[in-house]
């Protein structure tokens, strides 16, 4: 493994940073990996640092002071990312590190978590016209995939009428998976988590390569459900495998780092990364180091935001130069009712199918009864249902610690027939619909208040759970995830995170093993949710407008598809939020993604890498800190910073408003019409004077650049902190181009 990625430069002359990765010590081994960043001497690598691998194994302690203690060892030379590379070490190793000349610190690392039949459709894709056609369905565009590996020989990967790759591929398919690699499925590679072999354990996977470029399969279902032809955003595409997380879905940074590593030297145009950890600075986010890297290169980075909403301030990868993507619903609902005994009936959702329709009424059950603590919450874990009073019973459980399915598997073992599952309170009306082994489904947490008040106010509470199918047409979708991560953007708060959001609820894709429990059909799809389903959604749309625009930019891909979402729900009202409330700006972002409109949208924000010296000097990080970001030598004191929003960014995030006007600027590239004319349209603020100079662009030639300036004031006499919102709009005959505002006053 480690002779795949250490032919790499080296350096002499390190001033280095070391970052641990902490992992449980042993009485017989104390070693843990460490990931070394370095820096040139003079900011710069000469001839005579060619071979850095000799370098490397040099720069390593030769013995140990305690023979308990693993021999140091070279794990990762990175050379694209960073400066340095991945080493076992203990920590007496790193104590006579620390005496060498320029050394600067030490910082623990984390491990990271891991964060379709109709969403293509949902997203206004259909097969043989728009968009999808002009895009040629992806082709030629290569998805890099950073995940728990694939299952190579599912039919989502079939490469029939696939082209070859593209001749500026590069990577490679591992010695012991070279025949299970296609036109369709290029490159697998693994690393230390992946045991070896890209081979899926998990499930996950699969599930988001399938999204992102699946190919076209007929008769896709779970258990019947959801019917139709699976396909992924871009089913032209090429997918490269990089497998960084265990079957667990536990992911190490100097794997990621490893995987991002090649894949920038392997060719992809797009890196999809469904993972990552909380809001930290971008100085100690490896993601954000590492994104950064493949960026200046052209690789566009769509990355997941997270599955810790709707707590303000929860959105991770969060850095400027990457994709951030929030999750909502679909118009798709899997639908299963509940009947009390006092004809009372909840909505619910659920994969699960019985064989024949069967409305039979049983005894419900509070899982709380088998707790016996009325101050405990019964999420139904294995072992947790001891009562003999379950046999014969739907039990009642709530949402949350262990999934939806292994509650269902809790309660069949306890004899049930049947569960219901709550929301808790801050889920609302988010629904799984999971493939479960018996008759259950998931309610909102209003639904539930009501079903335990029938249950908890007769001697013989009654229900049935009825199967509905699957139902097309949600008026109010789509509706932002409870579990999306939201802003404001923590580590820099100037810049407005989430970028956008898309299909995340209720996926069907592609899966490595049936999930039909009684296993009388061969379904190799599953339905979960996630952001993690969301970000290979955009990673697709990127991929597309990568083939209908070779030559832009990931910031101008990025721009395309932020101006042009949509904030509206099929009902022509405000997207909602799981309160069935108008969705904030720090849930939704820039909007919901609409792949046609993004490929024409007359003008792009464009966001040079020379911007980010100033940008990052802003943030008032060390000459380190930025100078590990960027892989040089900088000196911030003699850069002329800049602050956040003054980035050349899609959208405005103003936070922290006062008495004191506020001014930035904006620079747009022409990619629409050759001729035009752009008039500004102002949603002002609620509070907020809004103005724009000049209030008119016009643009005579393809690629030409404008600049406007826009000043924000505040008009109310409150010192409250408040967020409010609008927009900023430039409109011709044919381009509609909106920029989101968050402004937070003080």
């Amino acid at each position: 493994m480690m002779a795949q990625y250490s032919s790499i430069l080296t350096v002499i002359g390190l001033i280095c940073v070391l970052f641990s990765f902490t992992t449980n010590a042993t009485k017989q081994n104390n070693s843990q990996i460490y990931i070394v960043h370095c820096e040139f001497p003079n900011g710069e690598r000469t001839a005579k640092y060619q071979d850095l691998e000799s370098w490397y194994l040099s720069f390593l302690p030769a013995t140990t002071s305690d023979s308990s203690h693993e021999a140091p060892r070279l794990i990762y030379s990175y050379r694209n990312v960073l400066t340095g590379f991945a080493a076992k070490l203990s920590q007496e190793d790193v104590k006579e590190m620390e005496k060498m000349e320029g050394f600067v610190s030490a910082r623990p690392q984390q491990f990271l978590n891991l964060h379709t039949t109709h969403s293509v459709n949902f997203m206004g894709l259909q097969q043989n016209m728009g968009f999808w056609k002009d895009s040629n369905y992806g082709k030629g565009v290569i998805i890099g995939v950073l995940d728990t590996g694939i299952l190579p020989d599912h039919p989502s990967f079939s490469d029939v009428g696939m082209p070859p790759p593209p001749a500026k591929w590069k990577g490679v398919c591992e010695s012991n998976f070279t025949n299970k690699c296609n036109k369709k499925l290029i490159g697998a590679r693994s690393y230390q988590l992946g045991s070896g072999s890209p081979i899926d354990g998990n499930g996950h996977g699969t599930h988001t390569a399938s999204t992102a470029a699946g190919a076209f399969v007929k008769g896709a279902n779970v258990n019947g459900n959801a019917n139709g032809t699976a396909v992924g955003v871009a089913p032209l595409a090429h997918i490269a495998i990089y497998k960084v997380c265990d079957n667990n879905g536990k992911c190490s940074d100097s794997d990621i780092l490893a995987a991002m590593d090649s894949a920038i030297d392997d060719g992809v145009d797009v890196l999809s990364m469904s993972l990552g950890g909380g809001p930290v600075p971008f100085h100690s986010d490896n993601i954000a180091l590492g994104a950064y890297s493949a960026t200046e290169r052209g690789i566009l980075v769509s990355c997941s935001a997270g599955n810790s909403g709707p707590s303000s301030f929860s959105a991770g990868n969060t850095a400027p130069w990457i994709l951030t993507v929030g999750a909502s619903t679909t118009d798709r609902k899997i639908k299963v009712t509940v009947t009390l005994g006092n004809t009372e009936e909840f909505e619910g959702e659920s994969a699960y199918r019985p064989q024949i329709s069967d409305s039979t009424y049983f005894t419900l059950y509070d899982a709380a009864k088998s707790i016996g603590d009325p101050s405990k919450t019964p999420y139904c874990k294995p072992g947790s249902l001891t009562d003999p009073a379950i046999k014969g019973k739907i039990v009642i459980c709530y949402r949350g610690v262990v999934s939806n399915v292994v509650k269902g598997q809790a309660v069949k073992d306890a004899g049930g027939v049947g569960m219901i599952a709550i929301n808790l309170p801050q889920d609302g009306v988010t629904k799984s619909a999971d493939a479960h082994v018996l008759p259950a489904l998931e309610v909102s947490a209003a639904d539930g208040i009501r079903i335990l008040a029938y249950t908890n106010s007769i001697s013989n509470p009654i229900a049935a759970i009825t199967s509905q199918g699957t139902i097309i047409g949600d008026e109010n979708a789509p509706i932002v995830a409870s579990f999306s991560s939201r802003g404001p953007n923590k580590p820099s708060p100037g810049i407005l995170k989430p970028d956008i959001i898309g299909p995340g609820v209720n996926i069907l894709a592609a899966w490595p093993t049936s999930v039909d429990d009684n296993k009388k059909t061969k379904s190799t799809f599953n339905i979960i949710s996630g952001t993690s389903m969301s970000c290979p959604h955009l990673s697709g749309v990127a991929a597309l407008l990568k083939s209908t625009h070779p030559n832009w930019s990931p910031s101008a891909i990025k721009s395309a598809i932020m101006t042009t979402a949509y904030t509206l729900n099929l009902a022509s009202s405000p997207i909602l939020d799981e309160r069935l409330r108008p969705a904030d700006i720090f849930a939704i972002g820039a909007g919901h993604v609409n792949p046609s409109r993004a490929n024409d949208p007359g003008l792009v924000y464009d966001t040079p890498s020379e911007d980010y010296l100033p940008y990052l000097c802003g943030l008032r990080y060390t000459n380190a800190q930025v100078g590990s970001l960027l892989r040089r030598k900088v000196n911030c004191l003699e850069v002329k910073s800049i602050p956040e929003a003054q980035l050349n960014y899609p959208s405005f995030s103003i936070f922290g408003l006062g008495s004191t006007p506020q001014t930035y600027t904006r620079t747009v590239t022409n990619v629409g019409d050759v001729a035009s004319s752009y008039k500004v349209e102002i949603a002002s603020p609620i509070g907020v004077a809004v103005k724009v100079e000049p209030t008119e662009l016009n643009f005579s030639e393809l690629n030409q650049k404008l600049t406007y300036q826009v000043t924000f004031s505040k008009t109310t006499s409150s010192s409250k902190v408040v967020l409010v919102e609008g927009f900023l709009k430039w409109t011709s005959t044919r381009h509609s181009v909106r920029s989101p505002i968050a402004v937070v006053l003080v």
